[in-house]
């Protein structure tokens, strides 16, 4: 008996759902005399039938009241995700411990404002990620820092479950990304596989806010509901070792999922649900002590939480990941079949998640037809550009990420890609004629004395990961590869659209704004120089940095600065703005520290770009940045509003 003075007076908040396992859990803890069910929080009333052996509690649906009438010392919360920063700071500041339900909250700001409560009131903040109470996990800890694998290579976790349709529709929250403005952030990855991630991050001892560095999320739905079903993220840890997860709601049954820590000199194998791990030939199962029991020896005895609150903070930034990315892709119904109950199953994908936790990868890294590499970008829920990170192109294209199809508001298309009279233009992007002697341009190289030729000097932009990703945008890290697959730059991309602010409203109805950042650095032994062909002698052709690639069906066509007008005059001027325009549309280019010369064409075909070498070579050392805003605009727009567009971004 851990209970000296007495079993614990305990308010369960939320009977109904998974409320009914902690109402089992509290009827074996009445038995033992640990615990006293004091009261029932629930907008419903429970039957006496489901509270046998637990005596009669109070019921009623404030919560506060009931902590104060029934002297509960301890709270069991377990109500909808998106109302537990609202009872759980009622329930501290009420005087009561706190058992809370994964996932603490729907949002950062949320978990902050529990976070606040503990600190206000010394109580204590259980979280309910039982797997956390496992000694499985100090066991594969121990193994790890005894060096029993090697070097630390990575962590892939893999969970594969089946639900039929009445799990998204067993309540309002369920399947849902946010009730009004509300945050719910429901999903495959923050609710059922919420353990998985929780038990990885506990396994890397990377629990604390701020273990996690960056975050790439991929969120898929094959159920007609607003969350993710199917999903896979990456997370870098500050100590830089990876983690990924690959789960589903959408699999023919269920498996038991797992995670497998990669080493240099071997792996293990932890299935949280079972306690068991794997090492080499050997099994182990280990003991689990209840999060109820466990808070019940710290109220008493002072015994340490095994889930406190402090040790999610890390799980919170991938809920905020989560509750930040754009909205699950739908994956096309014939790539679907009916599971039955109204399921819905994705044929392979029990391989699928298995095979990314074996290689660290995402679902798009892995060629499967319903997850391709590209983004929606999107401004106000409405989808203005599409982000291609990694596609299949020729090496004498230059391979490259870049945007495309990049749209107005009235959804006319601005941008082209890989256009009949020069089929390495790819949308928007950064591209540069000559790196060091490496085409990073595509088509063929300018060479003195020759003129254009073909010299199988390609290079290819690699992406490497994004550091984050949004509905509205991005940043992004890549490597600029030699045709031999020697580093020359990193590069970190930053892209991100929002709404044009402007005190005319028409303007703000048709127009957006596309800020684009790149970082350049150095990765070679000494300076390395960029050129432009201009540089080797072509007058007039300084183009290399950033570019955009206009339809060459837009016609009429412009372009204009302040003061002056036609691609002659504005071609290598340093202007502070110039727009591109057509009858139906205009971009409005603006430079951000920086005043580099504007590539600018309009006869041949329509685009603009930043020149980053026009007369002489650019000696790169160490790092540059350049950011380009673009402001996107139905219509065409005259000299005195662009004008005044440029000045009042």
């Amino acid at each position: 008996m851990i209970t000296p003075q007495g079993p614990v007076p305990v308010v369960l908040a939320g009977a109904h759902g998974h409320g009914r396992w902690h109402l089992d859990n509290l009827r074996r803890l009445t038995a033992a005399g640990l615990v006293r069910l004091a009261g029932v929080c629930d907008v419903l009333p429970v039957p006496a039938e489901r509270l046998a052996g637990l005596g009669n509690p109070e019921q009623s649906a404030d919560l506060a009241g009931l902590i104060e009438r029934t002297g509960a010392e301890i709270t069991i919360l377990v109500t909808p995700i998106h109302t537990h920063a609202e009872l759980a700071t009622a329930a501290l500041y009420a005087g009561s411990h706190l058992l809370l339900e994964k996932p603490p909250a729907g949002a950062m700001a949320d978990y902050e404002r529990i976070v606040e409560a503990v600190r206000l009131t010394r109580l204590a903040c259980q979280v309910g990620f039982q797997s956390l109470g496992s000694d499985a996990i100090p066991y594969l800890r121990k193994v790890i820092a005894d060096g029993g694998l090697g070097r630390v290579r990575g962590i892939g976790v893999a969970g594969a479950w089946d639900r039929p349709s009445s799990y998204f529709s067993r309540a309002s929250w369920a399947g849902r990304r946010r009730l009004g403005d509300i945050p719910v952030t429901d999903g495959a990855l923050t609710n059922p596989f919420a353990h998985a991630i929780a038990t990885a991050l506990a396994v890397a001892e990377a629990e604390q806010f701020g273990a996690v560095a960056e975050i790439e999320v991929e969120l898929y739905r094959a159920n007609p509901i607003e969350a993710d079903d199917t999903s896979c993220l990456r997370l870098r840890l500050a100590t830089g070792i990876e983690i990924t997860v690959a789960v589903t709601l959408c699999a023919p049954g269920r498996s038991e999922p797992y995670l497998t820590v990669h080493g240099e000199s071997g792996s293990a194998t932890l299935r949280y649900t079972l306690d068991e791990v794997r090492l080499g030939q050997n099994r182990t199962v280990h003991a689990r002590t209840d999060l109820l029991e466990n808070l019940i020896a710290h109220v008493r005895t002072g015994a340490q939480l095994l889930a406190p609150l402090a040790r999610t903070g890390a799980f919170m930034q991938v809920v905020e990941a989560v509750r930040q990315a754009p909205d699950p892709t739908p994956i096309p119904a014939e790539l679907q079949l009916d599971g039955g109950a109204g399921g819905r199953v994705l044929p392979g994908i029990v391989e699928l998640t298995e095979r990314s936790a074996e290689r660290l990868a995402l679902y798009s890294e892995l060629d499967v037809p319903w997850a391709p590499a590209e983004q929606s970008i999107r401004v106000d829920g409405r989808e203005v550009a599409r982000y291609q990170w990694q596609p299949k192109l020729s090496a004498t294209l230059a391979p490259r990420p870049y945007l495309h199809p990049v749209r107005t508001l009235g959804g006319v298309e601005v941008s082209e890609s890989g256009p009949a009279d020069h089929p390495h233009h790819l949308g928007v992007g950064v591209a540069i004629a000559d790196v060091g002697g490496v085409n990073f341009w595509g088509g063929r190289t300018f060479v003195p004395g020759q003129g254009p030729t073909w010299r199988g000097d390609h290079g290819t932009q690699r992406h490497l990961g994004f550091a984050s990703r949004t509905a509205d945008g991005f940043v992004e890290h890549l490597e600029w590869l030699g045709p031999t697959g020697t580093a020359l730059l990193r590069e970190e991309r930053a892209v991100a659209a929002r709404p044009l602010e402007h005190p005319d409203h028409s303007l703000t109805a048709s127009a957006w704004v596309l800020d684009f950042t790149c970082t350049l650095t150095n990765l070679t032994a000494g300076p390395v120089e960029i050129r432009s062909s201009a540089t080797k002698g072509r007058a007039g052709a300084g183009y290399g940095g950033f570019f955009w690639r206009a339809p060459n069906a837009a016609t009429p066509r412009s372009v204009f600065t302040a003061h002056s007008a036609g691609e002659h005059a504005v071609n290598g001027t340093r202007a502070p703005w110039v727009a591109l325009g057509s009858p139906k549309w205009t971009l409005i280019f603006q430079q951000v520290g920086s005043a580099d010369p504007w590539f600018v064409r309009t006869e041949e075909y329509p685009g603009i770009g930043v020149a980053l070498a026009w007369h002489e070579p650019t000696v790169l050392a160490g790092s540059l940045t350049r950011r380009v805003i673009t402001i996107v605009a139905d219509g065409r727009l005259d000299r005195d509003l662009a004008a005044a567009l440029a000045t009042e971004r």
